[in-house]
């Protein structure tokens, strides 16, 4: 990613964070959920100014749905939450699709790091699982996909050390996300999520970017 973009997602990325901070937030921000949407603005600017195969251009439309779980999650916290679980459930999808496809080989010798994310999400969703009632059919379908894209970054024939930064960061965040809104609450957690989420994306580009320099025209 070319500099100037880096840096003014750096900026846009930092400014929301740190509202995060704040005690009465969103009250001061009246339009915090546009704050939250421009860093996303940057990335998707970024992507479709360097998409040159078939896979950026798709990872750029899971951009998007993810922007669109940022308004939904900013907007209306309590009351549309499920919606921007369906955006980033979109975004994920899509996610996955830009990453394929996956090495067989790769599957193989890594079986244990599978395995290991699997029992960590496993492990994460029965501490929540108790108190999500009616979002407990979303939520768990939300957090499956979420692990598969984490997986895809690691198995995918397009995998680099920027992707699966940027799958892993991804489900800390959504972990952060989960345990404090749905089984204890955690010090400045709005704050840690959002660092851990604006970093997910910014690698998941730049992973992105690294893949399409090293894959052939076809894929």
């Amino acid at each position: 990613m070319k500099k100037q973009y880096s840096l003014l997602f750096l900026f846009l990325a930092s400014i929301y964070t740190f509202t995060r901070l704040l005690k009465h937030y969103p009250d001061y921000l009246p339009y915090s959920w546009l704050m939250k949407m421009l860093p996303l603005m940057v990335l998707i600017a970024a992507t479709i100014k360097v998409a040159q195969l078939k896979f950026i251009k798709i990872f750029a439309l899971g951009l998007c749905f993810s922007m669109l779980g940022d308004f939904f999650l900013d907007y209306d916290r309590i009351n549309w939450f499920i919606f921007g679980l369906g955006s980033f459930l979109i975004a994920h999808i899509i996610y996955i699709i830009a990453l394929t496809p996956l090495s067989k080989e790769v599957i193989k010798k890594r079986r244990g790091i599978i395995i290991a994310y699997l029992v960590y999400g496993f492990s994460i969703f029965s501490i929540i699982s108790s108190n999500l009632n009616e979002l407990f059919i979303p939520v768990l379908i939300y957090m499956s996909i979420l692990l598969f894209m984490a997986l895809a970054t690691l198995n995918s024939k397009k995998s680099n050390y920027w992707l699966l930064i940027g799958g892993l960061s991804f489900v800390l965040s959504d972990s952060l996300l989960g345990i404090n809104k749905f089984y204890m609450p955690i010090n400045n957690a709005d704050f840690f999520i959002m660092l851990s989420y604006y970093f997910a994306q910014y690698a998941l580009v730049q992973g992105m970017f690294l893949a399409q320099q090293t894959q052939p025209n076809k894929c």
